[in-house]
């Protein structure tokens, strides 16, 4: 398997996550849906089967975007003790916006990171 060229369009991982382009180009779509990465890309045609981000994006959405909103579902009990509707209306929200809002640039961060360093899976050296 071919390794990947390095890209020439000057931008980060992360900025390639916020914009959700090719991570060689930085031009095309690297999603064609929501979270389905699209084939390869419309427009230097990048084969994007190499990408594989597993767990890692969910894990880091729920990290940045859950554990505030659980420390502010425990103030809100302990210093307000609010019936459960409350907790309903304000805690709930920030337990599921937040993560769904991080999702997809995480997802396009690490698969950008991926490509520009080069990933793969590790290997034994043979003797």
């Amino acid at each position: 398997m071919s390794k990947p060229d390095l890209p020439t369009h000057g931008m980060t991982p992360f900025q390639i996550g916020m914009r959700g382009v090719c991570p060689r180009c930085g031009v095309g779509n690297l999603f064609k849906g929501y979270l389905d990465l699209a084939p390869r890309c419309s427009a230097c045609g990048l084969d994007f089967s190499f990408a594989d981000a597993a767990d890692g994006p969910a894990f880091f959405a729920q990290w940045a975007g859950c554990i505030p909103a659980v420390i502010f579902a425990l103030w809100l009990e302990v210093s307000v003790g609010p019936p459960w509707w409350v907790h309903l209306f304000t805690t709930v929200p920030l337990l599921i916006v937040p993560p769904l809002l991080l999702l997809r640039p995480i997802k396009a961060w690490l698969i950008a990171s991926q490509y520009m360093y080069k990933a793969q899976e590790g290997r034994l050296d043979q003797p």
